[in-house]
């Protein structure tokens, strides 16, 4: 079974958040600890899985920021939970199309022969 990893920001951190994490079979729980931080919990926040799971995590939330800003996602027109998931996946059939046609553009062209 892959190990289930759970990631947020530090605002987010409480004990019993990650009990709540563990109960619900979460294995990684990668949210950094607010003030003074046990040589155990820095010793676990230093760990490759955590590392690169709030690297992750920063990575999401600047694609969310440029979805905002050039996709219009900064606010929904539709109504409800219905309405907000086919906003958001416009949004990001839009920016996936961007990203395509941009690797298009700087590939060296081909000749058919």
């Amino acid at each position: 079974m892959p190990d289930l990893l759970a990631l947020t920001d530090r605002g987010l951190y409480s004990p019993e958040n990650e009990r709540l994490a563990e109960a619900a079979g979460v294995r990684r729980f990668v949210v950094p600890k607010t003030g003074c931080v046990s040589e155990e919990r820095r010793r676990q926040e230093r760990t490759r899985w955590f590392r690169r799971g709030f690297r992750f995590r920063a990575g999401i939330e600047g694609r969310i920021s440029l979805l905002r800003r050039r996709y219009g996602l900064r606010r929904c027109p539709d109504h409800g939970l219905d309405g907000l998931r086919r906003s958001v996946g416009w949004g990001i059939l839009a920016h996936n199309l961007r990203q395509i046609a941009q690797a298009q553009a700087t590939r060296p062209a081909t000749h058919a022969a």
